[in-house]
């Protein structure tokens, strides 16, 4: 032991021989970083592991190394001060908190280089969990926040707690949105209502996009127009949206529209316009095939049928159309519009603008086509003075 006090004031001396404890524990630290520096940088086998950059990135071998100048600063005062001495139990319980701190930020770093690595991984996208690394992250500052506290008034940490219990509605209205957002995190994740990359359109507009990010307080939406929606995650437990990835992992995407036709235009085929018909669009030909005129049950057959065949033969036979999926064509109620026609049918390929751009192509020839059948589209008469 070494008594500074015999050179000077014994108050200076104890601010000495503290401050000497201090620079102690920041020299090995120093040390330390400069070694592991040299070290890692040297050592190639580090370098090539497919671990290594995520841990370099959350500091873990660095974080961890601080616990050994904390070890030097709880052994150092047994130097300079008497067994027994108050200033002992002070600076022990100040190297305690640094050290509870340290194993926090350890336990932080571990957190997210598990976090990195998981992100990187498929399963990410069905079960992300930075929402629950967030959550964690909270209860360890507050664990944490209750140890060091403890420590430095020498008090038992469940003294503390339970005069927390007092203050816990102050509490819950202060992370009421973590709160929130953990509970909702985890139903999100349960019930597999989203993941990342899923196209979800909520009703009041306020997103319609692609999600990006799932975290504690806030689901990040990317829309379509590049604009960027925070919702927080418990709006989408508590209220209905919409998730198109059934559509996205499914065969193909819907097609559903009406053609609507004047009925003025409606008429019986004879069998001159049939077969008319089949020179014209030999597509046609296998179908009108069966159309037998002149039988017992004096078989009539409409143009409006015809088109209907008509559709349903072209969508058959177009390599765009996924014909393993529904294809309807069906007669609704006539309207003040005229007679519609309502076209249901897969497209293969679900990226928007290929599929806009297909659909409006397969539409465009079917609206040209109706003449070729004696069908006229109904289009509202223009207003003449």
């Amino acid at each position: 032991m070494i008594h500074l006090d015999k050179w000077m004031d014994p108050i200076l001396s104890n601010i000495t021989a503290t401050a000497i404890v201090v620079l102690s524990g920041i020299m090995t630290n120093w040390i330390l970083q400069l070694i592991f520096r040299l070290i890692s940088k040297q050592d190639l086998k580090l370098l090539k592991s497919k671990w290594h950059p995520y841990l370099a990135k959350r500091k873990l071998a660095q974080n961890i190394l601080l616990l050994i100048p904390g070890l030097v600063m709880y052994l150092a005062p047994y130097i300079f001060f008497e067994k027994g001495d108050n200033m002992i139990r002070l600076l022990h319980r100040l190297d305690l908190s640094y050290l509870m701190i340290v194993l926090a930020i350890i336990a932080n770093s571990i957190m997210l280089a598990f976090l990195d690595i998981y992100s990187t991984t498929e399963k990410n996208r069905s079960h992300p969990l930075q929402g629950l690394v967030q959550g964690l992250q909270v209860i360890l500052c507050f664990i944490t926040g209750i140890i060091v506290i403890a420590i430095l008034i020498d008090k038992s940490p469940t003294v503390l707690l339970t005069g927390l219990g007092a203050s816990a509605a102050v509490l819950m209205l202060v992370f009421k949105d973590s709160i929130l957002g953990f509970v909702a995190g985890v139903q999100l994740s349960q019930n597999n209502m989203i993941k990342l990359g899923d196209w979800i359109q909520l009703p009041d507009g306020s997103a319609n996009g692609t999600v990006e990010q799932i975290t504690l307080n806030t689901v990040k939406i990317r829309n379509w127009d590049n604009t960027i929606s925070m919702i927080p995650p418990y709006t989408l437990v508590t209220s209905v949206f919409k998730n198109w990835r059934g559509m996205q992992e499914s065969g193909g995407r819907r097609v559903d529209k009406c053609i609507f036709i004047d009925m003025n235009t409606l008429e019986t085929c004879t069998p001159e316009m049939v077969s008319d018909l089949r020179k014209a669009i030999p597509l046609m030909g296998a179908a009108l095939k069966n159309i037998n005129y002149g039988s017992a049950d004096n078989q009539t057959i409409t143009n409006i049928q015809l088109y209907r065949m008509y559709i349903d033969t072209y969508l058959r036979q177009n390599k765009e159309v996924n014909t393993s999926l529904d294809i309807i064509i069906t007669q609704k109620e006539a309207t003040a519009y005229g007679l519609p026609i309502e076209v249901y049918f897969f497209l293969r390929d679900k990226r928007w603008a290929y599929y806009e751009q297909k659909q409006s192509d397969i539409f465009d020839h079917l609206l040209a086509m109706a003449p070729t059948f004696g069908l006229r589209l109904y289009q509202l008469p223009m207003q003449t003075d």
